[in-house]
């Protein structure tokens, strides 16, 4: 009898974040950044998060962790609770009806 293997990460032909929940996190993070003229670098410097991780998250092909949720939004000076309504305002109506 052949053993199981083991594999470790998510499985096959999973997806790692929700594609219209990562951009409108993300164009909800980009739009706060502009409006406080914060460059990209130094969001992700005051964030302690990567920059390429802060352009990916910004693009919607990332969807970040809680912590770096939390993170930027203390980077932008404001609560994650802010910074996620200004997201949810992004998401298509559709979207928030279940379809």
């Amino acid at each position: 009898m052949q053993e199981a293997s083991v594999r470790r990460g998510r499985p096959l032909g999973s997806k790692t974040a929700d594609p219209v929940l990562a951009a409108a996190f993300g164009g909800a993070v980009r739009a706060a950044r502009t409006r406080r003229g914060i460059a990209q670098e130094s969001l992700a410097h005051l964030a302690k998060i990567e920059r390429s991780h802060a352009g990916k998250i910004e693009r919607g092909e990332h969807m970040p962790t809680l912590a770096a949720v939390l993170k930027i939004a203390k980077a932008l000076g404001m609560s994650g609770a802010e910074l996620l309504a200004e997201a949810e305002a992004l998401l298509p109506a559709e979207y928030l009806a279940g379809s």
